[in-house]
């Protein structure tokens, strides 16, 4: 599966994901992809079975896409972009 494009503001991104009901052989796998060239970036998740995890991806800013290869189990995954506050006391 192909997520949509995003805007990568930062580059920087933590992914947090997890698997579940997974039978025999069960595996996840998700990748980050460059939108403009199509190339794959990095493998960040890598999983059989059961499980959960938070990974971390960052590069340049830039217009990405996410690609699952997964089977035999269920799986869900945020991807969070860290936005910088500035709080200026009265």
């Amino acid at each position: 599966m192909q997520t949509e494009s995003w805007p990568g503001d930062t580059g920087a991104m933590r992914i947090r994901w997890s698997t579940t009901h997974a039978a025999p052989a069960g595996v996840f796998s998700l990748t980050i992809h460059s939108a403009i060239s199509g190339r794959p970036m990095e493998v960040v998740v890598e999983h059989e079975g059961d499980g959960s995890g938070t990974a971390y991806f960052s590069d340049d800013p830039r217009v990405f896409f996410a690609v699952v290869d997964a089977k035999n189990l269920e799986w869900t995954f945020t991807i969070e972009e860290p936005v910088d506050v500035i709080i200026t006391p009265k």
